[in-house]
This record gives structure tokens, sequence and C-alpha cells, in this order.
């Protein structure tokens, strides 16, 4: 499916050649993020994110960069999370070199001009600041706090005021020395063109880079012996919360047993919370589940937005469905339409060439060992009753519940027994 090469500096390129496609994506992967921030540094990942769009020596303006991918009729973007950066454009076969002139551009030689670093940062205190205006996003927010407390993963990507407020130019220009270097970067492209040529074309911009030392980001301590409450007060029409327990990291054997038990659970029109807290019960209208992996940590959490009275049933519904897929063998038929969900889905992604530049990237930025998508399936196929069963008995233990909620509640102790209590049977 991909063929790799690597650099003598160090910069690894993967590509998966789709000749079904006129489309090409390329991304640019770092193997940074906010997780390598320290305090002071908070938000630098995608402030610099940010940065990279606004002129470079040949295109001076953040204009020039947009009117130069747009007028081939392709796409250039980019997106922060906790542990990659990634700098994609995606345009049309007989474009891509044009359009990786204008990425490998913006990604290496960007001014990072000080009057438009104050300028954005104004748009990125906004950004952060309009976070609280929407509970139903910030909740998402919280529980990361909670679950993981006091540490880069627990951090908000985009930073706080104070943070993001004193980060400069040369704080830009000195984490980009240390953390985009060749030797942390990969560049996956998928669509129909030749490995050679995207090697040639790859090397022509980086290939004279010298790698450099790279820190390792700081480990996550998997130590919750006890539950945790959040409730944050604020006056709402609705009540918005997050139930989590700690998950599995990417390399896990049993994460496809993970994601199989998510889609039974949460992920969905035909899931249990979905048909139970919504099609039966009527608690809530927006209602799920999702799946968090990072190297060394993960978090299973399960959300809703529901009446301002209705919380401790919405939770303590959960929790029911929690439990009894811990006590009972799912059903034949329920799991085979969970795996046939899950790898329909996910083949389905694989038609998108940023999707399949996307699958081999991450998985060769985090030293994996790069699946394909055929082989991805074979790993939910193997699925079974007794591993959903065992994984769900060993995530959801009482004592590493984390719960935050956000509403007009000026009293957390009136929450606090939904993760003391033993979950209803």
């Amino acid at each position: 499916m991909y063929q790799k090469t690597t650099l003598d500096n160090g910069l690894r390129i993967v590509t998966a050649t789709m000749p079904q496609t006129q489309a090409v994506s390329a991304i640019i992967l770092t193997n940074t993020g906010a997780r390598y921030e320290t305090a002071a540094q908070c938000g630098i990942s995608h402030f610099v994110e940010h940065m990279l769009f606004k002129g470079t020596a040949r295109r001076p303006t953040a204009l020039d960069i947009s009117r130069e991918i747009e007028s081939l009729g392709g796409y250039l973007n980019a997106a922060t999370d906790k542990e990659t950066t990634q700098y994609w454009t995606r345009v049309a076969r007989p474009y891509f070199d044009q359009a990786w002139d204008v990425l490998a551009d913006i990604f290496l030689h960007s001014h990072l001009d000080a009057v438009e670093i104050d300028r954005e940062r104004q748009v990125i205190i906004e950004e952060i600041i309009s976070l609280f205006d929407s509970p139903a996003s910030w909740v998402h927010q919280i529980i990361e706090e909670v679950r993981f407390g006091d540490h880069p993963l627990g951090w908000d990507i985009a930073g706080t005021v104070e943070s993001v407020s004193a980060i400069g130019r040369a704080d830009m220009l000195a984490y980009t020395a240390t953390r985009y270097v060749p030797n942390n970067l990969v560049v996956a492209v998928a669509g129909n063109l030749d490995h050679a040529e995207v090697v040639a074309a790859v090397a022509a911009h980086f290939g004279d880079l010298a790698p450099r030392p790279v820190t390792a980001c700081e480990p996550a301590a998997d130590n919750q012996t006890a539950p945790r409450l959040r409730v944050q007060n604020k006056e709402t029409e609705q009540a918005n919360f997050c139930l989590c327990v700690p998950g599995l990291n990417y390399d896990h054997p049993d994460r496809y047993t993970q994601r199989v038990l998510n889609a039974i659970l949460g992920d969905g029109m035909g899931s249990r919370l979905f048909q139970e807290v919504r099609e039966v019960r009527g608690l809530a209208y927006a209602v799920g589940s999702y799946l968090t992996s990072y190297r060394d940590a993960g978090a299973m959490t399960a959300y809703a937005s529901v009446d301002l009275g209705r919380v401790v049933e919405t939770v303590e519904t959960i929790r029911g469905e929690w439990d009894r897929i811990a006590r009972e063998p799912v059903a034949p038929e329920e799991l085979k339409r969970a795996k046939e969900y899950t790898k329909g889905r996910f083949l389905l992604s694989m038609e998108d060439s940023r999707s399949v530049a996307a699958w081999i990237g991450i998985q060769e930025v985090r030293n994996q060992e790069i699946l394909t998508p055929e082989q991805a399936v074979t790993e939910m196929d193997a699925v079974t009753r007794e591993d959903v069963q065992r994984l769900a008995s060993e995530l959801f233990q009482p004592e590493r519940l984390n719960l935050a909620i956000i509403g007009p509640y000026e009293n957390p102790a009136l929450f606090q027994h939904l993760i003391n209590a033993s979950a209803p049977h």
C-alpha cells in the first residue's frame, strides 16, 4: 500500500499510490504539539501553526498564499493537536508540484513578522475566550483537565490568555529551531503519483536541513485511585457534562477492541447510549462517546447536553450501560453490527487522498508499523464478545471515573454521589 524513504538527515517520506483518483494530498507532520510545551510556552504550537500562513519572502502576505492555492482549485490548511502539528494541501494531480512548493515554502520560510504576531495574538485570545461562551465545547476541555490534571495533556491546545499574551517572535524561532527539524518530521503523500517523484520534490526543499537533537515529552502519569469531579458554575439553559475513564494508548494490543466497544456504546445512532438516553428515555438530544489516544495514555469519554434537572438520571443511565456491558456478554448480532459499522466508516474514509495520507503519516510519525486498511479490518474482525466484555470490565472501574459538568450549580456536592456510588444494575 505504501512506500517509505528516509533522507540522510532523518526526514521520513511515506507515500500511498491511489491510481483511481485525480486528487493528491500532501501532509507535513511534525512530531510535536501541545504536550511538548512548558507552562510558559502553553499555546505556542498552535500559535506557530497560525503564523506560518502569514507570509514568506516569495509570497509576502497571507492573501498571496491563499490566492495561489485557490487559483489551483486546491486546499491548504493545518491543525494542532496534543502530539502532532500537521500542515496539508490537497489539489488535483496536475498541480501537485506548485502546491507542494507553497506548502514547503510556508513551513520553511515564514517571516514570523512581529507585527503579524501581535495581530494574530488577538485573534487567538478571542478564540480562547470564545470557548467559555460555548459550554457544549468547553466541557470537553474541562474533562481533559480533570482526567490529566496539571499536565500538558490537560492543558488547552490554544493556551491561556496569559501564556499567549507573553509569547513573542524570539520564542517562536527558538521553538521551531528545536522542534521543526528534519529528524522530527514525516511527509506523507497520497494520490496518483510516483514515490520517486515525491522523494525528489521533498528532498529539493528539505534535503539540506541539518538534524538536531529533539527532547522527549513529559510522561503521562496513570495513577488515578479515586474518582474526580469538577462542576463549573455557569448560567446556562442546559447542562453539559462529560463522563470519562482512562483509556488505552495508541499502541495498545486492545486498541481495536476499544474501537468496537466504543461503537457499541456511543458512536452512532444505533449505539446503546443514543438509544437508551435519547430514544427510550428522552433525556438528551446530543449524546455519544469518543476515544482519545496518546503515546502513553488515553480516555473513553461519554457526553450529553440535558435539561438542568436531568443530569443525575442521565449520568446514572450512562453508568448503567457501562456496567451492563462489563457484566453481560454482547449479543452476537450487536457485536457484528458494531464491527461492520466501524469497518465501514473506516473504509469509506480511505476513499479520500487526505485521509489516506493522514493514515500512513500518523502511524509513521508515531513510529508504529504502518498497517494497510486490510490489516486494520482484519484486526477489527478478530474482536470477540469475550474481548469486549473483558476490556469493559478493565476500563469501567468506579475509582477511575472522571466527571465534568457545566451548568448553574453552586454546590458540587449535589453530584458527588454520581461518581462515588456503584452504578445501578
